[in-house]
């Protein structure tokens, strides 16, 4: 296996880091833990990076290193992807990946580029053209703004803001330009004249989509940020009549799985709770650190759910190879026969690599394991150009070398996040986060 081409590839890279240990007995260099972590933030970092959509400079929705892609493909970008990729952006710039002159150039051409794409009430869709800015339907009905998808992306450019605006004054000229996109947001247009907010609106469409956002899943990030904004913000009662359900979120005080508690309701998997992905999209920039709300704790319902969904796969009901201790972690991600939203209830012997990477905050040691197997063990038949692939199945011998932007985002970022809290200072030192915490009884 090819697995140790990737440590020579980037020696420069990792020479500034803990020292290495010599493996006398496998005659081989292995990486201390902080290496390794360099090594795999620096690989997927590329996937924005070189991997980029070149016109937009923003992320591709997908990459197969196997060239197979659907028609027209190539060149499609995922918003909320995309506010995963700025964040991982600000992390090669503090890691020295790139330098701080071709990070900022990058993002201003990104931020050029969002502004004269299509906007519906300020919200972007799901997908656009990266060539032409212009909205690629997401579903028949899904051809318009995408406001969850959107909040992924502010609180991406929230984080950029926040990084330059003590900078030079071209930095600071891109500070303007985000901060016009965030303000053009209408989140109150979004709540469709009640006490909730609705994923989707369309110009031909309407409201078909009919989608209200409430009860415990992956949408936390966008109340938040409805709270806050300056010029089109929410009241409070939308958040806890909506979202919360007038208390109803709460789940019952006994729940318990493998002896952890669930202070939320997770939509549909009140049990073992969600996809991994519900406790890492929203928590990017949310710090869930000291975060608590009349509902939950949100570091502890956090750090529960991980555990939860580890020890489901360590108990391994369905008998699948390869789980374990060193290999764990079910959520969203590509599967044998298409996509999937993998889970304790919905377990297809598919292990999704970014499951326990952008779970480092809440389980480091349980974590690193798993970086460990996959990365000295399975090798190059999980790890490729942009890192750790996106699943794979020892059960089905599926290894499959594609990549899905909303799964190598959060890898990155939470890894940093773990290591020195970047992104979670960055987005907390905003002061509309801090107005929406006051606003919706956040402590």
């Amino acid at each position: 296996m090819k697995r140790y081409f990737y440590v020579l590839a980037s020696l420069v890279l990792i020479a500034a880091c803990a020292p290495q240990k010599k493996d006398t007995t496998a005659s081989v260099v292995t990486l201390s833990d902080d290496s390794l972590l360099t090594l795999v933030q620096y690989k997927t970092f590329q996937y924005f990076w070189d991997g980029a959509e070149p016109t937009s400079g923003a992320a591709r929705e997908r990459f197969h290193a196997d060239d197979v892609y659907p028609e027209n493909d190539k060149h499609i970008i995922t918003s909320g992807g995309t506010g995963f990729g700025v964040m991982a952006i600000l992390v090669g710039i503090e890691r020295k990946f790139i330098t701080r002159a071709a990070g900022f150039e990058r993002l201003d051409k990104l931020v050029d580029w969002l502004g004269k794409a299509d906007r519906f009430h300020g919200a972007w869709p799901h997908w656009l053209n990266g060539e032409t800015g212009k909205v690629k339907p997401f579903s028949p009905n899904d051809d318009g703004g995408d406001l969850v998808e959107t909040s992924y992306l502010l609180q991406g450019l929230i984080c950029v803001r926040e990084y330059f605006k003590n900078g030079t004054e071209a930095e600071k000229a891109l500070v303007a330009k985000i901060d016009a996109l965030w303000r053009a947001v209408e989140f109150d247009w979004y709540r469709n004249g009640k006490n909730v907010l609705y994923w989707h609106w369309s110009p031909d469409k309407q409201w078909k989509m009919n989608f209200a956002v409430e009860g415990y899943n992956e949408c936390l990030i966008m109340y938040f940020l409805a709270a806050g904004s300056p010029t089109h913000s929410i009241p409070a009662e939308v958040y806890h009549e909506g979202w919360a359900r007038k208390g109803g979120i709460r789940n019952d005080t006994a729940h318990q799985q493998y002896g952890y508690h669930l202070s939320l309701k997770h939509n549909g998997a009140q049990q073992y709770g969600g996809p991994l992905f519900w406790s890492h999209y929203s928590f990017l920039g949310l710090d869930p650190r000291n975060l608590k709300d009349r509902y939950a704790d949100y570091w502890e319902h956090n750090t529960n759910h991980t555990l939860i969904n580890r020890q489901y796969c360590l108990e391994n009901p369905k008998h699948f190879k390869g789980y374990g201790e060193n290999c764990w972690g079910l959520t969203a991600s590509y599967s044998i026969n298409g996509y999937a939203a993998h889970s304790p209830t919905e377990d297809l012997g598919v292990i999704s690599p970014t499951a326990a990477l952008s779970s480092f905050p809440y389980t480091p040691d349980e974590s690193m394991k798993v970086v460990r197997h996959l990365y000295e063990d399975l090798g190059d038949k999980v790890f490729g150009v942009y890192g750790f692939y996106d699943a794979f199945s020892e059960q089905n011998n599926w290894y499959l070398p594609r990549y899905l932007a909303i799964d190598q985002g959060p890898a990155v970022v939470m890894i940093e996040n773990h290591r020195t809290g970047l992104l979670w200072n960055l987005f907390m030192s905003a002061p509309e986060v801090q107005v929406a915490k006051t606003k919706l009884g956040f402590e």
